[in-house]
């Protein structure tokens, strides 16, 4: 059976197994050093697509392994190739998933992302973050530099200060156009997430998100400026990050931006 990629779901199949087994190996080696008093940590694949990266996760015993796949051609691929998967595959797409009905305590995620929701699958990893420890993932190279980028770079984005916030990011390796079919028109990379130590922002969270979203959507403007939307119901104290653009304000620096701003009675 041949599963025709399909390019309104994103679909960009790996054929490389030593690229899949990378991919594989970094997810492990981070559920490998974690402290779980559970016996089993939940791993979900999303995407599974032809199944490069599934052969090596059915075989890890430790793991409460599923699968979320939403193109029916893949799911009849997988269950022809793989029937031990029958309780494990979910045709389901990802984004409407109510994960903590699949794992009650923590779990991970991990996939070669469909290129077409890749920065929705980390906005959704955030909706989750107290039970998502670690995530592995390939997604294009720009969107990896952007989640993995420092402050202070033209990269650095809503998502990367959304992410970093409660995560520690790093970019393992780039992987070109030429191992996938169809090839992609842009470079890949994998990324790896792991849960920082914060329990907690010390502001509104809400607000935060806010802020962060209202600044980047005016980015070439000072924070002054681009947050003047928001100026209707809040009064900030005046601050040099105010003077500052928004790819020049680290996490902390949005955090302490935040909590400076006081609603109006």
């Amino acid at each position: 059976m041949y599963v025709k990629p399909k390019k309104g779901l994103g679909q960009h199949f790996l054929n490389d197994e030593d690229i899949a087994w990378r991919i594989v190996k970094a997810l492990f080696d981070l559920l490998d050093q974690h402290q779980n008093n559970s016996p089993t940590m939940g791993v979900m694949e999303v995407g599974a697509g032809t199944g490069v990266l599934t052969k090596y996760l059915i075989k890890r015993e430790d793991i409460d392994f599923k699968i979320a796949e939403i193109d029916t051609e893949s799911v009849e691929f997988l269950l022809q190739k793989y029937p031990q998967l029958s309780s494990k595959l979910h045709e389901e797409d990802f984004l409407r998933m109510k994960l903590e009905k699949f794992f009650p305590g923590e779990f991970c995620i991990i996939g070669n992302f469909p290129y077409n929701i890749s920065s929705q699958i980390f906005f959704k990893i955030l909706d989750y973050k107290e039970q998502i420890p670690y995530a592995v993932g390939m997604v294009q190279k720009e969107v990896a530099e952007r989640l993995a980028s420092p402050h202070g770079n033209k990269a650095y984005g809503i998502l990367s200060v959304l992410l970093q916030a409660w995560y520690d990011i790093e970019y393992l390796f780039t992987v070109e156009p030429h191992v996938f079919t169809p090839p992609p028109k842009v470079r890949s990379a994998v990324i790896s997430i792991k849960r920082n130590n914060r329990k907690e922002l010390g502001c509104d969270e809400e607000l935060f998100k806010k802020v962060v979203k209202t600044a980047f959507n005016q980015r070439r403007k000072t924070i002054r400026n681009s947050l003047k939307p928001i100026m209707t119901v809040y009064d900030i104290e005046d601050s040099p990050l105010l003077n500052l653009r928004p790819e020049q304000l680290s996490v902390e620096s949005f955090i302490e931006l935040v909590s400076l701003l006081k609603k109006r009675i």
